[in-house]
Parts: C-alpha cells; structure tokens; sequence
C-alpha cells in the first residue's frame, strides 16, 4: 500500500458527555476506496465530517499529505463531499451545476468549458449538459452531483451514502459504476454506508464501525472470511453463530463442543483454553447436506429440518439441533429437498469455520 494520503491519529468527537467518535486511528492511502460501514450511531458519518472539516475533533488530529488539516475550514481542504441528497441547483442546467464550483474560483472560461465537458463525459452525461436537475432520474442526477465533485479534482472525495435514495435495482448498477469510476480516475474515495452489501461490492478496504470505534479493518474478503468478532461476523453478511464450549486446544487447531457434538476449527489469534466458551461462525452457502459420513477434512451437525424456503437463486433451509439451536443453510434450488421433521446432516470444511472469542 501506497503511504497514507488522509491519517486520522488517535481522534474523538464528543457531543457533551456522548463519544460520536471515540480514539480512531485510521490511515488512508491514496488511490484507496475506503468504506465506512457501520449501523446508526456508530461514527461512522461524524467521521467523515471531520475528514471535511464541517466538524471539529474533541481531541487528535488529521493530517493529509503529511500536512495537518483538522484546523483548517472545508475550503482550504483538498476534499470534495457528495451528499444523499444531492444539493443540485434546481435552476441551473447539468452543465452550470457541474460548473459553478470553477467559477466561484474564478477559473479562466476556456478551462472550465474543458473540465466540465471531460467531467460529463467521465459520468456519461455528455448529452445533457443542457437539462435541468428535474428532467433526470435519480442515477442521473447523482452522476452529476460526482461530475460536480470531481471536476475540482479534489485530493479525496468524500461520500455519504450517495445510493440512499435510490431503488434497489439501480442502487446495484450504481455501486459497479462508482468502483468503475473510482478506478478510473484514481482518486481517494471515502464512502459511508451503512449496507454491508455495498460495503463488500465496492471497497479495496471497509472500516467497521460500532459504538464511535472501529471493530475491525480490513478487506472485503478478510472481514467476510476472517471476522475478528462475533458482531462482525454478524454484522457482514448472513451467518451462524453457535454456542460452543472448548473441548481440546493442539496448536493451530480447538476441537469445540456444539450442544453434545464435536467439531473442529483453525484455532483463533487469541489464546484459548479446554473448557471455554466461545462462538463457532459458520456460512449459510458454505454447508452442504450428506446422507452418509462427511467428507473427511469437514466438520457435520445433525438435526431436523424445520422449514425450506424456496428464493430463486437458492434454497435456505433451516434446521433444528437436539439441544435447541438452528442452523441456515443455503442450497441450490435443484438440491435434494427435504420435508419438515426430517432427520438431517449438514456438513461443512473444517477449516472454513471461524471461532470467535469476543
């Protein structure tokens, strides 16, 4: 990774007696899209406005390109903020919107007609420069408020849930074309969400947020495959989380006790020992169903299948463990199916469960 671009070092953003933001520390590189991901009144949009500068730290500082800027007023950052809402001038044409940021620093005419134009054109907007903000749908009107951001080439461009007012579909198409165009023109995007989905479709790294901290940092993948918590684990994507007791601890690997039955995983960073308790996470579309004796190298649970529901693209069946526990697996639809009641095994790669201490 390249060096940092933006360093948040050691920062806390308190609103009387309440931490919005509580000791982040955090260094984004250039070029990076970066996602903070986290629930309501997590930080994770007090954060970015304090990367702007429309808030002040409490405490700590933020630097950019080795230089402090927590001091200093939005406008002598070298950052631009894309807002959910837009904020598009609603008399002005596409062109003038995308415009007016150059001309309130007074850039020469020839400039701005060359920048506004390769901006449209970046978002595909060329051919409706000369509409208004009300003649365009909602993904239309979005790409313009990023032309309106980027034609002033700002060091980092700052993004606060920008897909929320959009449909699902189109929120979908939108979240490749950010990425795309993020790519694209290489600079440091800061994106705040609080759609895990997103989160996972579009980021080079997400920081997880919760309770004015970050939970766990790291790659879509990692933070998917390796979560470091049990709310990570939870928080990203559809998962199991069982109660389970430490049977043997061998270097490397636990044997963990779920309700009378053994399994094995790779064991955690942080130390454990024979008889505590923990969490096993295991995903939905990693478990199979088996008639016989698991592969070997996979770990396999028995219980009773409670409902199977049908969804397209896959089958989720949940079933039920003897001491009251459930499980979720995803199926494909043309897989075996199996009625409510019936016994079943469910099977898994050992290696592929995550056990979780916290």
């Amino acid at each position: 990774m390249s060096p940092p671009l933006v360093e948040l070092r050691s920062v806390t953003k308190r609103f009387g007696d309440f931490a919005a933001v509580d000791d982040v520390t955090l260094a984004i590189a250039g070029g990076e899209f970066l996602t903070l991901l986290g629930a309501s009144g997590s930080g994770k949009t007090t954060t970015l406005r304090m990367i702007a500068g429309f808030e002040q730290p409490t405490a700590g500082e933020i630097w950019m390109d080795g230089q402090p800027i927590h001091a200093l007023p939005p406008y002598k950052r070298h950052v631009n903020t894309v807002f959910q809402n837009y904020a598009l001038f609603p008399h002005m044409s596409v062109w003038d919107n995308v415009a007016y940021g150059l001309r309130m620093r007074r850039v020469a005419k020839p400039e701005v007609a060359q920048r506004v134009d390769a901006a449209l054109d970046m978002v595909h907007l060329e051919s409706l420069g000369g509409r208004v903000p009300r003649q365009l749908s909602g993904g239309q009107q979005q790409r313009v408020a990023l032309a309106r951001a980027l034609v002033n080439r700002p060091k980092v461009l700052l993004l606060d849930e920008p897909l929320g007012a959009l449909d699902l579909k189109l929120r979908k198409e939108m979240q490749l074309e950010l990425k795309h165009l993020q790519t694209q023109v290489g600079i440091t995007f800061v994106y705040v969400t609080h759609d895990q989905e997103e989160a996972l479709t579009m980021s080079d790294r997400i920081a997880l947020m919760r309770a004015g901290r970050i939970e766990q940092l790291g790659t879509p993948r990692e933070i998917y495959e390796h979560p470091a918590t049990r709310y990570a684990a939870d928080f990203i994507g559809e998962t199991n989380l069982l109660a389970a007791r430490v049977r043997a601890a061998t270097p490397g690997r636990l044997t963990l006790e779920i309700e009378g039955q053994g399994v094995e995983v790779p064991a955690p960073s942080s130390p454990v020992t024979p008889g505590q308790e923990v969490w096993l996470s295991v995903r939905p579309e990693i478990m199979t169903m088996v008639d016989a004796s698991p592969p070997a190298g996979h770990n396999s649970l028995e219980g009773t299948v409670e409902e199977g529901i049908y969804a397209g693209s896959l089958t989720r069946l949940r079933l039920r463990l003897p001491g009251g526990g459930a499980l979720v697996l995803h199926l494909a639809p043309t897989g075996t199916a199996r009625a409510a009641g019936a016994h079943a095994r469910v099977t898994w790669p050992a290696d592929r469960g995550v056990c979780l201490v916290a």
